[in-house]
């Protein structure tokens, strides 16, 4: 954690616009309004889909650093807020830990908090969020409610109207209480300064940001440095043996949850103190005095070597870790690093490389205004002398100050200038070997020193790591979706007489492969359908569907009839020893006389769509699942299938939903036929699917198979 802007000067991220500070004016409003001790507004950006912060109250940005910028589709509350157009509440630390592990990884200290848009009828700018100690109640008050929405709602229509007068609004300085100015600004008179000065303890006053305002004589003499020296600084930068980020994490704590905070620090060689801090909404009173009675226990104790790098640091790598954990495809990975890690390292823009046939291959790039120029990267041999591909076969980082020190290391490349003007290349190494090289480029010359390189090159194993799975998955993806294109039939060849359009949506959790099938078996005379259901959304239940298919196509080809094919494909299921089950709905097609022979084996029951409009689900004889009872057998029913009937047949992935009954969405998949039936059949086929609830969570495999009957050629 830095030192943060002095008292008089803001960063010049944050630095207020010529003006009036309308973000800053309505941010401390509402704090005032709903009795909060910090928040902060953020902006959306016109020009792509993140959140900025523009202004803060109440608390240190470096609190926040993570969350700075931020993605809409972020799992935060603000961003959650923009989505939902709706407020979003946390109560208490167990509730952010469950729904924000996130952010409950890097701040873990009870408050709560609320979120909220900033947003007219008809655009949104951007969002808010304000926190409370956490002896907040549990739930948002009516009143706090109201006031919080009706305070966004008015700040929305400040933005619309400055957007309307071309004078959009941008960050404002930071809402943090000023720090005092010497004895009487913090104690508030000379003598109670004389009062303080005697006392035999210590008393220091830390302003929000951290730094020392006050110290009495007692403190500066416990912690082992004059007055003078320790004004303005941070404690746990001015005293060495208080650098240990627990130190830093018990400020962070009294501030965030405005609850009396302590601790215990040794002073070297053997001296044990106590500091307890007193939390208020200007910043921190801290106790200090000597615990005795642990220093007697631990007398001799060892002195701990030094302390930890600083705690913002390892605040913003969790939520980087927790970030990429959640990134599952390759471009998840480009686009969190994008978002959350170049913008905390200071970074313009990044390509991430892998490598493939001895060369190296662009996985994702962004921040170049010229993609070109990114591209340059696809296809250099990882046998030629360029930084990429030397860090990708080394595993060494290497960092570029300026043009010229790259130029000079490698006066050979021909790669074109990028338009930057320095560089970080990170090998990207997991599992012990090399994944990719991450490379991160800056507008303006910048110097690495030892710490930054560091935690870049810590942040490279992080990357590393959420690489190599999304390499993996995207490569079983690929195999899973070249699978199921090859069992499913490319194309359907319905008999003269006969139209036919079919869906398939594999599941989203797993692999996106599923036992779900369907086929049109086009022999003469008779035309065959057939749809079916393995368990599982596998590899497995994939592989054990095609086989079945199969089984289905050679024993339809020979002139079995119905009830026998679909004995014949039960006792294989039973011989291929499996344990899986299958349903399974097998119709014998005849639109010259207009009819079809139909047996089914557990599956949901087909809709018949009438010529006249009128649907009804049929009640088919049936048996039992393929796969249990060898001896099993399956009775055909016989329906009329006049010229204009659409048959519907369906997997229970279109019609099964948690909480949904499952007769509410037979109706449901019923009216719809009804109503839409007369569309062309591949336009049908897509509403029946968009209109299921089922189908959109996608919790199974989805399969439909539409058959209708017309006149024959």
């Amino acid at each position: 954690m830095s030192d943060g802007p002095g008292p008089a000067q803001a960063p010049a991220a944050t630095r207020a616009p010529v003006g009036r500070p309308v973000l800053s004016l309505a941010l401390a409003s509402m704090l005032e309004d709903v009795g909060a001790h910090s928040g902060a507004v953020y902006l959306l950006r016109p020009d792509e889909p993140v959140l900025e912060m523009a202004v803060m109250a109440g608390m240190p940005r470096a609190f926040a650093a993570p969350w700075e910028r931020v993605g809409l589709s972020a799992p935060i509350p603000v961003a959650d807020a923009v989505r939902g157009r709706r407020v979003v509440w946390v109560g208490s630390e167990e509730e952010m830990a469950r729904r924000y592990p996130r952010i409950a990884v890097v701040l873990p200290y009870p408050f709560a908090l609320a979120a909220l848009p900033v947003a007219t009828a008809d655009r949104v700018y951007g969002a808010v969020f304000v926190t409370w100690p956490g002896a907040h109640p549990p739930e948002l008050s009516d009143s706090e409610r109201e006031q919080l929405t009706s305070a966004c709602k008015r700040l929305a229509l400040r933005l619309a109207r400055a957007a309307e007068e071309n004078r959009p609004l941008g960050p404002e300085a930071d809402l943090l209480a000023a720090p005092g100015s010497g004895v009487a600004g913090t104690l508030g008179s000379v003598e109670a300064a004389r009062l303080v000065a005697r006392l035999p303890y210590g008393l220091v006053s830390l302003d929000l940001h951290g730094r020392i305002a006050f110290v009495n004589a007692a403190a500066a003499e416990l912690l082992g440095r004059p007055a003078g020296e320790l004004l303005g600084t941070l404690p746990w930068v001015s005293v060495p043996w208080l650098n240990d980020p627990m130190y830093e994490d018990r400020y962070r704590a009294a501030l965030i949850s405005q609850q009396v905070t302590s601790f215990l620090a040794l002073r070297p060689p053997g001296e044990w103190l106590s500091f307890r801090m007193y939390p208020s909404t200007t910043g921190l009173s801290v106790r200090i005095s000597r615990a005795r009675a642990v220093a007697e226990m631990t007398r001799g104790t060892p002195q701990s070597g030094p302390g930890p790098s600083r705690l913002v640091t390892i605040s913003q790598v969790l939520s980087l870790a927790g970030a990429l954990t959640e990134a599952v495809w390759v471009q998840d990975v480009v686009q969190l690093v994008a978002d959350e890690v170049a913008p905390a390292v200071g970074s313009q823009a990044l390509v991430i490389l892998g490598s493939q046939g001895g060369r190296l291959h662009v996985l994702g790039h962004r921040g170049y205004p010229d993609p070109r120029v990114a591209e340059r990267f696809d296809g250099l041999p990882l046998s030629e002398r360029t930084p990429g591909a030397h860090v990708l076969n080394s595993g060494v980082p290497a960092f570029f100050d300026s043009q010229e020190q790259l130029e000079r290391l490698y006066p050979d490349r021909q790669e074109p200038p990028d338009g930057f003007a320095a560089w970080a290349y990170l090998p990207l190494i997991a599992s012990g070997r090399p994944v990719g090289t991450c490379v991160l480029a800056y507008a303006e010359r910048h110097v690495f020193p030892a710490d930054e390189r560091a935690v870049l090159t810590s942040l490279g194993g992080l990357i590393a790591q959420a690489l190599e799975r999304a390499l993996l998955y995207d490569a079983e993806h690929r195999l899973a979706q070249g699978l199921q294109e090859w069992l499913l039939p490319h194309s359907l060849t319905p008999p003269p007489g006969i139209e036919a359009a079919a869906r398939y949506l594999p599941a989203t959790q797993g692999m996106e492969i599923g036992g779900d099938f369907y086929d049109l078996v086009p022999t003469r005379p008779l035309a065959a359908a057939v749809i079916g259901d393995v368990q599982g959304h596998n590899v497995t239940a994939a592989a054990l569907m095609g086989q079945i298919r199969t089984g289905v196509r050679a024993y339809t080809t020979v002139g079995q009839p119905p009830e026998e094919v679909m004995g014949s494909t039960n006792r294989l299921l039973i011989d291929l020893g499996a344990d899986l089950f299958a349903s399974c709905l097998y119709l014998r097609l005849d639109p010259a006389r207009g009819r079809a022979v139909m047996a089914r084996a557990g599956h949901p029951p087909p809709l018949l769509r009438r010529p006249d409009g009128r649907v009804r689900v049929l009640d088919l004889a049936g048996g039992p699942l393929l796969g249990i009872d060898a001896a099993a057998v399956y009775p055909t029913t016989e329906v009329s299938l006049p010229p204009g009937s659409v048959l519907a047949l369906y997997t229970d992935g279109l019609v099964e939903s948690p909480g949904v009954d499952i007769e509410d969405a037979l109706a449901g998949l019923g009216t719809l036929l009804a109503e839409a039936g007369d569309q062309p059949l591949e336009d049908l086929a897509d509403e029946l699917v968009r209109h299921s609830v089922a189908a959109r969570e996608r919790v199974d495999d989805t399969a439909v198979l539409l058959l209708r009957a017309r006149d024959g050629d």
